[in-house]
């Protein structure tokens, strides 16, 4: 059983549109998102549309800005806008996207895989991550518990690649590497951090 893509997917797809050069882009980051989503398949556009449902059901506003800002090198800014109210623009986009198009298939298999039973596994490597910050493991620990251990996985490998002094044992990307192939992860989601794994010889 595998997940459409052998790469990074919905939610963590979206927050690495916000590199250093993403205004160079679009005007707006609501603007980046509707262009980035015009290129993609119908599986992008629902796994993006599930993990932002899935967000705002699960998690307060404030949460939510906690997640993003982590999540993202630069931006979205959270001055004029709430995090419930960017990850309902984000939703928002792909229902654009969708209704312009045939009627897309739900997803189905791997790609609704909610790791409900790797949920314990997943809180103890957030909470092991202590060069995050900890709001930032508290987020990531809430979205566990109140969203998916899947999402909260995915967020979290996104972090690490953003945190400064970010720093990985062998077993930490050991035990991130066996999960996400428990969750039928691509090739190159958990391999995002392979580089971050600390040489101590």
């Amino acid at each position: 059983m595998q997940r459409f893509t052998e790469f990074d997917f919905g939610v963590p797809w979206v927050m690495s549109f916000f590199h250093q050069d993403w205004t160079y882009e679009a005007d707006t980051a609501a603007e980046l998102v509707a262009r980035r989503l015009r290129e993609a398949a119908a599986e992008v556009a629902l796994s993006v549309r599930r993990d932002a449902r899935t967000l705002l059901g699960g998690l307060p506003s404030q949460t939510l800005e906690v997640l993003w800002t982590a999540g993202s090198q630069y931006g979205p800014s959270f001055r004029q806008i709430t995090g419930a109210e960017w990850t309902q623009t984000v939703v928002d986009a792909c229902d654009t996207w969708l209704s312009a198009r045939a009627e897309a298939p739900p997803l189905t298999g791997a790609d609704t895989e909610d790791g409900l039973a790797h949920r314990d596994a997943v809180v103890a490597d957030i909470e092991r991550m202590g060069f995050l910050a900890t709001e930032v493991r508290r987020a990531l620990v809430d979205c566990a518990h109140h969203c998916t251990p899947d999402l909260a996985l995915r967020v979290l490998l996104r972090v690490i690649e953003y945190a400064p002094d970010a720093s990985l044992s062998e077993e930490q990307y050991k035990r991130l590497e066996g999960i996400g192939s428990a969750l039928h992860y691509g090739e190159f989601v958990v391999q995002n951090v392979e580089y971050l794994i600390a040489d101590d010889s």
